[in-house]
């Protein structure tokens, strides 16, 4: 029976540390695209439509599709890889596939600028976002769920995240946000490898930790910031800060999984 039982501990022991190194492993691109005026509702039909399964064939995952509620030529979206080895390989894959070959004579006219791109990693791997499996993504034409407004706060940092934010992040700030209403669906840093992609530019060199929620409307974020104003919690987050934190109130399109 001991025997049996260690054996027992021991596979849960790997199973638990192998669950941890994929998580922590996975690359998240936070994309904001700059699209020429008048041409963003064009660019989500033509993503939406046609460009999404394309790249998950390739072994991406597409996490979500917004419009910028702040801007009205800005497309911003999420897409996700196992790790960046196969980062590399799934990029490679897409952009010299028969996907992008058909559409990219329509997508890159609607494109004025690609570049502002993050390349992150999870904060630690309980911070990683979980979202909806693609099998429960909406199909073309069906009408979209109901949803609330998607935030993104990137915060810029004096320091590497990994020298005190991350701590203070989840031991005090995440509980702070949450009994205010922004419950945290995920929180990333700035992954450090090499961009094994150069086609495709990122911001890479920025010390940021960016974190995702999810209210009800885009007002419920001002009375948030209000009330952390005041606090001690509050006050030491702006310590932290090198400049002032950037806020994306994002409406997802009707195929996005993070809703």
């Amino acid at each position: 029976m001991r025997l049996w039982l260690a054996a027992l501990l021991v596979i849960f022991a790997m199973t638990s540390q192998a669950q941890t190194s994929v998580s922590t492993s996975s690359v998240l691109e936070l994309r904001q695209y700059k699209i020429f005026a008048g041409k963003r509702d064009a660019m989500i039909a033509l993503f939406d439509g046609r460009l999404i399964e394309g790249q998950e064939e390739r072994g991406m995952r597409l996490l979500g599709q917004f419009r910028d509620l702040d801007d009205p030529n800005r497309f911003t979206w999420l897409r996700e890889f196992p790790n960046m080895e196969l980062r590399g390989k799934a990029l490679t894959e897409f952009y010299t596939g028969a996907v992008w070959k058909a559409h990219r004579g329509e997508a890159n006219p609607l494109l004025e600028d690609n570049d502002n791109v993050l390349l992150l990693r999870p904060a630690t791997a309980e911070l990683a976002m979980k979202v909806p499996p693609v099998s429960e993504r909406a199909r073309v034409g069906d009408t979209p769920k109901t949803t609330g407004v998607v935030f993104v706060t990137i915060y810029y940092l004096w320091k590497d995240p990994a020298e005190g934010f991350t701590q203070f992040f989840t031991e005090k700030l995440e509980a702070e946000l949450a009994a205010a209403g922004a419950p945290v669906l995920g929180a990333y840093v700035t992954e450090s490898t090499p961009n094994n992609f150069p086609a495709l530019p990122v911001r890479q060199h920025e010390k940021v930790f960016v974190w995702f929620t999810r209210m009800q409307d885009a007002a419920s974020y001002d009375q948030l910031r209000t009330r952390l104003a005041g606090t001690a919690v509050g006050r030491e987050l702006t310590d932290y800060q090198e400049r002032a934190a950037q806020v994306l109130r994002l409406a997802p399109t009707s195929r996005s999984l993070l809703r």
